[in-house]
């Protein structure tokens, strides 16, 4: 088989795989030295988006969709017929330098199905990644998809070579893993993630330490392929982010796929679930909510507007809040102000007296927010607050939820 019909099937098998950004690595450059090729300092890397919403500014490949698992919700499972194909890791080196060459991309992200064994997939993708580090000084970003039942001296060397390592635990809970996914294990995902975590650890707890993963680890997990609520997703989400200090959770809904079994949706979940469950997730990151708060128990987000919108709905006695009184925690509630715009406001309320216009200033959606807060400004009329319709006021056009996940 041809080079370039490997890389149109291998390419194509890896658009599913949702986690590859490249935030997080350290800071490097072959500038300046004799040897070496690439950088990580310079714009564009890994911040383009396909059509669906996916990231696909690397050279993101699979080594090979053949694969010795089942798992009903992969195009590639071992029973699927979809066309296969399997690069050498000398021919993704290959690739990776010449995409590189002419500035197509500025690193990769490499996964693969399971061929042979986990110890024998997972010392093809660490050799890859050797290759363009030592043999070829290749100093761009590289992600690697580490395969949960590989050895632990095979995971330790994998973070010698990337800046970002990530496990997929596929699932929101074992019990969905168990029956969808029983050729995995679900304690497995888990050791080899507590693993990773103790390396990055060490290695940023002294730099006498060897450098291992400095863009740390991540997870991507499928929303929509079982019966999951929305709380039970983030609550997972929680854990990972707590127990194993995740980078980030990547949350990708479910596609149908060809011949799916009878145990799978029909359908594909709406695309803006998936975007309320990134929302919902930046406000346990950066805006210090738990999972309870966002949705209850047992429990699905409001798809018609965004989470703290819903929140703020459903708890309007803690509104309005003083933008020239409170503190950083309850202004960051509020909706429409995001972490950049409360840092600013905090800064100028030292000088002044906050009104309106200065909010206008920082660029927030006055509508929006205005109901939520009080200023400076004189009150005139009645607060907007308390209005029956304040929802319908604010929620977005129902055109924008509409969109499908394929057009």
């Amino acid at each position: 088989m041809e080079l370039r019909e490997k890389l149109e099937i291998l390419a194509d098998a890896a658009k599913y795989d949702a986690s590859c950004a490249s935030s997080g690595s350290d800071r490097k450059t072959s500038a300046g030295t004799k040897d070496g090729i690439g950088s990580t300092e310079g714009m564009g890397i890994c911040h383009a988006y396909a059509p669906d919403g996916r990231c696909i500014s690397l050279l993101k490949i699979l080594l090979t969709n053949f694969c010795v698992y089942d798992c009903l919700y992969c195009v590639n499972r071992r029973s699927s017929n979809v066309r296969r194909a399997r690069f050498t890791p000398e021919e993704v080196v290959r690739l990776t330098l010449g995409f590189y060459r002419r500035n197509y991309i500025e690193g990769l992200f490499l996964s693969s199905g399971i061929i042979q064994s986990p110890d024998y997939t997972m010392e093809q993708l660490v050799r890859v990644a050797k290759m363009l580090r030592e043999d070829h000084g290749f100093r761009g970003y590289i992600h690697l998809k580490t395969i949960p039942d590989a050895s632990p001296e095979l995971l330790a060397e994998a973070g010698l070579y990337a800046d970002r390592l990530s496990i997929n635990i596929e699932l929101p809970s074992e019990p969905s893993l168990d029956r969808l996914a029983p050729e995995k294990d679900a304690g497995a995902i888990r050791r080899s993630m507590g693993r990773l975590r103790l390396r990055i650890e060490e290695a940023k707890s002294s730099p006498r330490e060897p450098r291992f993963a400095p863009g740390g680890q991540s997870t991507q997990m499928i929303v929509g392929a079982d019966g999951t609520d929305d709380w039970g997703i983030l609550a997972t989400s929680d854990r990972l982010y707590t127990g194993y200090r995740l980078r980030r959770v990547y949350y990708s809904a479910f596609s149908p796929i060809p011949d799916g079994s009878s145990s799978l949706p029909p359908g594909a979940p709406p695309l803006v679930r998936e975007h309320r469950l990134y929302q919902a997730d930046w406000l346990m990151r950066f805006y210090g909510f738990d999972a309870g708060e966002i949705v209850p128990d047992g429990g699905l987000l409001d798809l018609e507007i965004d989470p703290k919108l819903a929140w703020a709905l459903v708890n309007r006695h803690r509104f309005p809040v003083d933008v020239n009184k409170a503190d950083r925690e309850s202004l960051l509630r509020v909706p429409g102000m995001g972490v950049r715009t409360v840092d600013r406001l905090l800064s100028i309320r030292r000088h002044k007296a906050v009104r309106l216009e200065d909010l206008g200033r920082l660029r927030v959606q006055l509508a929006k927010v205005a109901p939520f807060v009080t200023t400076a400004d004189p009150q005139v009329g009645r607060s907007t607050l308390d209005r029956l319709d304040l929802r319908q006021r604010l929620a977005p056009r129902p055109a924008q939820l509409a969109l499908p996940l394929f057009a």
